[in-house]
């Protein structure tokens, strides 16, 4: 089914095109992924398809039994209302018969409850109740009678995206959900579930994110707006970098040969004489057309890192016996750590567990409870904060800089000037006059960075760093971060990110304990996934034994084997003969340093895959066993 067509759409704010004359189609069941710099309109092609703006020119068409959901960067509430107002906020009977459920659920009012139950039962509606409780749950809503100007900047965002989700649960069954940035303020437990539901709804998609390994699991086509244009590409992230580059080799050529073109049709221009004639007209005009395209410029212009970083002395950052509670919650529980020169850690856990804690503790910025905190005299901090960006009312970006320093010095020695260095953060000239309050959140986001990086730090804390960020920019930074000799310690839910630069985690696991992890955020999955299998497999012996010292001996008349009993307890050996080579092969795989991200991904999927199928496919081998 034919749901949208856009034909010729052109959006400019002011004297800046956003993008121009652009068309494209989706169809039932697309996936797409949406990416571009920052400040470039993704998010406004997003609202004119949902209709809350009007391109400048163009036509949209979108079928008449099509639902359109957009999830925001910002989401709008009801302010004085609780979170279930807001969730359940339609006029939908089943959606009417669930919030009451909900709050009778909430007062513990029994009568009404049983009431509820019974109108449940004759709408049919306990699939979508279930629904319901599953995206509550996962997304970690609990108080529903809260006000939702109470909440954190993080919490109303899972509300908007439990509301986003739930609407499309009972709403007519061909919707196009769009979505601008989900996974901010997500764990990563949480975006794992999320990829899991978007591909069990099997919902049509258009998805604005920067987290890949994201991208990659619930995406099929990308497609990239840059200079103005709409460019399409098949596949995966990896596939995209690869035909961009061959896009761009391509466009550069075709320059190159335009340019010589037209410094003959230059000179011919300059040698004719003033009265034209039809021939001449005709050739003058194909003139213009290749001066526009020679005089094109196709700049990938990548963001500059090349900073001066102050010498790391011998004696880094010493924690010992680190104490830390919230009441009678313990966030930091007897930690201690020493910090070696130019380590890599990544900090992983729960939202509210404490991450941010002790990013402060090290920093001095919050006192511990008890415990030392010995930092060597040469340490320099760099601090990446989630407060972001302290912005001033009527005050320029090219202002803000210069009330920092006038100039910024670099490793080889000499220095830039504020305006130059924010060219190198992709602020060109015209960018620079911009009001802080008028920047995108990915700008505000690349200011930041700047003026954390303008005091040469050797220790580097990023709390969140990708929130808001481009993908160029990203893949820029990773790039850097890779080279950066100091010592780094992020706090990421992107696993792309973490896995590209990490050597080892700290992983906060509740009551206050820090488990430091040899190795990335996708090698700690994998060995979660096989602790919480080798738990399954004891409690499953438990329960069997228990149960076979319970039950009485009584003489059961055998059941007979059958044919086809037979022949699927032979096919369930060789299968589970063959997953078993197949995930030995994937661990070795894996054990490969030059592997890389896409594959290791991939693979470390595929080995959570193999051991659901082992575990079912066992159970039921257990079973024939028997009757065998």
């Amino acid at each position: 089914m034919h749901y949208l067509s856009a034909e010729g759409l052109t959006k400019s704010y002011g004297i800046m095109p956003l993008f121009r004359n652009i068309s494209f189609h989706i169809n039932e069941g697309d996936k797409i992924a949406l990416i571009a710099r920052n400040g470039v309109g993704k998010s406004t092609l997003l609202k004119i398809l949902a209709g809350k703006e009007t391109p400048d020119e163009g036509k949209l068409w979108i079928h008449k039994d099509v639902t359109v959901a957009l999830f925001e960067q910002d989401p709008q509430f009801d302010e004085q209302k609780t979170v279930l107002e807001n969730i359940f906020h339609g006029d939908n009977v089943v959606i009417k018969i669930i919030r009451e459920y909900e709050e009778a659920v909430e007062k513990n009012d029994d009568n009404k409850i049983a009431d509820l139950l019974v109108k449940i039962d004759e709408l049919n509606a306990w699939d979508f109740d279930a629904k319901v409780k599953q995206i509550l749950s996962k997304l970690n809503i609990s108080n529903l009678n809260q006000p939702v100007n109470k909440l954190s900047g993080g919490q109303r965002k899972r509300v908007a995206l439990a509301q986003t989700l739930i609407d499309i649960g009972f709403e007519h069954k061909h919707t196009l959900l769009m979505m601008d940035e989900p996974t901010n303020h997500l764990d990563v437990e949480m975006i794992e579930w999320l990829e899991y539901y978007l591909n069990q709804e099997k919902v049509t998609l258009l998805l604005v994110t920067h987290d890949r390994y994201f991208l990659d699991a619930v995406s099929d086509e990308i497609w990239e707006l840059e200079r103005s244009q709409m460019h399409v590409y098949k596949g995966d992230y990896e596939n995209y970098v690869e035909k961009k580059a061959a896009r761009i080799e391509s466009e550069l050529a075709s320059i190159d040969k335009a340019k010589n073109e037209y410094r003959k049709e230059l000179e011919w221009m300059r040698k004719q004489p003033k009265a034209r004639t039809t021939k001449s007209k005709s050739r003058q005009d194909n003139f213009y057309e290749i001066e526009a395209k020679a005089k094109q410029k196709i700049v990938d212009t990548q963001l500059q890192l090349d900073m001066k970083m102050n010498r790391l002395g011998g004696k880094i950052i010493e924690l010992k016996k680190i104490y830390k509670s919230y009441g009678e919650k313990e966030i930091i529980k007897g930690f201690d750590y020493t910090f070696r020169r130019g380590e890599r850690i990544g900090v992983i856990g729960k939202n509210g567990m404490g991450k941010s804690t002790l990013l402060n503790i090290i920093q001095q910025i919050e006192p511990a409870d008890s415990g030392k905190i010995n930092i060597g005299d040469t340490i320099v901090f760099g601090n990446f904060s989630q407060q972001g960006l302290e912005i001033k009312d009527n005050v320029r970006v090219i202002e803000y800089v210069k009330s920092i320093a006038e100039s910024f010095p670099l490793a080889k020695g000499g220095s830039l000037s504020a305006a130059q260095f924010l060219e190198l953060f992709l602020f060109p000239p015209e960018k620079q006059f911009t009001h802080l309050e008028s920047l995108s959140g990915g700008e505000k986001k690349r200011l930041q960075l700047l003026t954390v990086l303008f005091r040469n730090p050797n220790f580097l804390i990023l709390d969140e760093p990708t929130n808001d960020l481009d993908l160029p920019t990203l893949a820029v930074l990773e790039n850097f971060l890779n080279e950066y000799q100091g010592c780094l310690l992020i706090v990421s839910h992107d696993r792309y990110f973490m896995d590209r630069l990490i050597e080892h985690l700290f992983v906060f696991e509740g009551g206050g304990i820090i488990r430091d992890f040899p190795g990335n955020y996708t090698q700690y999955r994998i060995a979660q996934r096989e602790e919480e299998l080798s738990k399954k497999q004891k409690q499953q012996k438990q329960q069997e034994k228990s149960s076979s010292k319970n039950e009485e001996t009584i003489s059961l008349p055998k059941k007979k084997v059958n044919f086809k009993d037979k022949q699927e307890f032979e096919l369930l050996e060789k299968e589970i003969a063959d997953l078993e080579a197949e995930k030995e092969q994937l661990e070795n795989d894996l054990t490969n340093p030059n592997l890389d991200f896409e594959k290791l991904h991939l693979k470390s999927n595929r080995i959570g895959e193999i051991t659901t199928l082992l575990e079912e496919k066992e159970l039921r081998w257990l079973e024939l066993s028997e009757i065998m």
